[in-house]
């Protein structure tokens, strides 16, 4: 914005005004996106409230960006400015939770943890597992965060019937969720809420792990366990920088005499190092990097993913971590944060020449503030 501090005095009066005296103020140290330091936040509570607030920021020139939990907020291709920061955390609460429809109304604010335990009361659950801890329901959906369960559910957009949004311009409007006009991508605005689908609880879970000790192992296990029905909810894989120390899990969910006969079948088929467990391993449903380093996200048909895996060690001359859903072909990888851009960005060139030979992708998701400026990074429709 850069006016100095007695010009920007009306601005912050008009957004107590809009917000209330204790939901709007000047942004402190923590309030960056990308090293970028905001000069207001605010946490409007209605959609009149957000409307007006992103009217004012129009009409004023002010460059807006939503947060929820704020995990998130330095992925993809920073901003070029930020003026005003939109706390959505006053957005939150579960509505119309419609049981037999199997449907609620999220706000964008609320914690994905207070969404699930307060569907697990009515025996449901949203069928999306965010490695994000902190994650809402808003920031989960602008940038399409899911976890394992995407393997049988899809991804996050997926399980939306329609958004309530405020534009860009300060105007209400909504979308029908994924496939709707305009699609979640392209809203350019704030998310209020969502009318989510749900599924019911399963009241059993078992996974079935197995070594894997190399790239080419990967591809078999998965087809080992399709051709077997067995119907997973997740098959994930975690590779990590020391090879050749690598697992398979398989998530079976169900009824509990259905999931212990799934789960003694496909841990015969896997071979006598395979083992079956109630809890789920260590390192599920979690990222494989820091905010120290450069975070990679690679999709590809899952027959190939060996061939990106391959493809990213040689180029990058060193073992590369990889964890994602093997039985997607969408994983994330991880390099060191203290390799040049140069580097960075030549090792990038190599892996893309050889997906996109295999119809795949692979992206910078998230990346130290020192080098992220000068790298590609993925655009928010690069996560859809």
């Amino acid at each position: 914005m850069g006016t100095d501090l007695p010009a920007r005095e009306p601005l912050l009066r008009a957004l107590i005004d809009i917000c209330g005296p204790d939901f709007a103020r000047r942004a402190g140290a923590p309030d960056a996106v990308a090293g970028r330091r905001a000069s207001f936040v605010a946490a409007p509570a209605t959609t009149q409230a957000v409307a007006d607030t992103m009217g004012l920021a129009a009409e004023r020139g002010l460059a807006v960006i939503p947060r929820g939990s704020g995990s998130k907020i330095d992925w993809g291709t920073p901003p070029p400015g930020v003026d005003l920061i939109l706390d959505t955390s006053r957005l939150d609460g579960i509505w119309n939770h419609d049981v037999r429809a199997m449907t609620a109304e999220v706000g964008a604010g609320t914690p994905l943890k207070a969404v699930q335990a307060a569907l697990a009361l009515r025996g449901q659950r949203l069928a999306t597992d965010p490695p994000s801890p902190s994650a809402t329901l808003g920031g989960m959906l602008a940038l399409n965060e899911t976890g394992p369960l995407r393997h049988r559910f899809g991804t996050a957009a997926h399980q939306v019937n329609h958004i309530a949004y405020v534009t860009s311009k300060g105007e209400a409007a909504t979308s029908d969720g994924e496939n709707g006009r305009p699609g979640i991508a392209e809203i350019d605005g704030v998310i209020l809420s969502a009318q989510v689908h749900v599924e019911p609880l399963p009241s059993a879970r078992r996974w079935v792990t197995a070594p894997v000790t190399s790239p080419r192992d990967i591809y078999e296990l998965v087809q080992e366990t399709l051709t077997r029905r067995l119907t997973p909810s997740a098959i994930e894989v975690d590779l990590s920088a020391t090879p050749p120390s690598g697992v398979l899990a398989v998530l079976l969910e169900g009824d509990p005499p259905d999931v212990t006969d799934r789960a003694t079948r496909l841990e015969k088929a896997f071979g006598p190092d395979a083992t079956t467990s109630p809890l789920a391993p260590p390192w599920w449903g979690r990222y494989p990097f820091t905010p120290a380093d450069v975070a990679l996200r690679i999709e590809v048909p899952t027959a190939d993913l060996q061939a990106a895996v391959y493809a990213l060690r040689d180029v990058a001359g060193m073992p590369v971590p990889v964890r994602g859903s093997a039985g997607r072909g969408t994983v994330h990888a991880v390099l060191p944060g203290t390799l040049p851009p140069e580097r960075v960005e030549g090792i990038l060139d190599a892996v893309r020449g050889v997906l996109l030979a295999r119809g795949g992708q692979c992206v910078v998701v998230a990346a130290p503030r020192e080098i992220g400026e000068e790298l590609d990074m993925a655009s928010r429709h690069d996560m859809f």
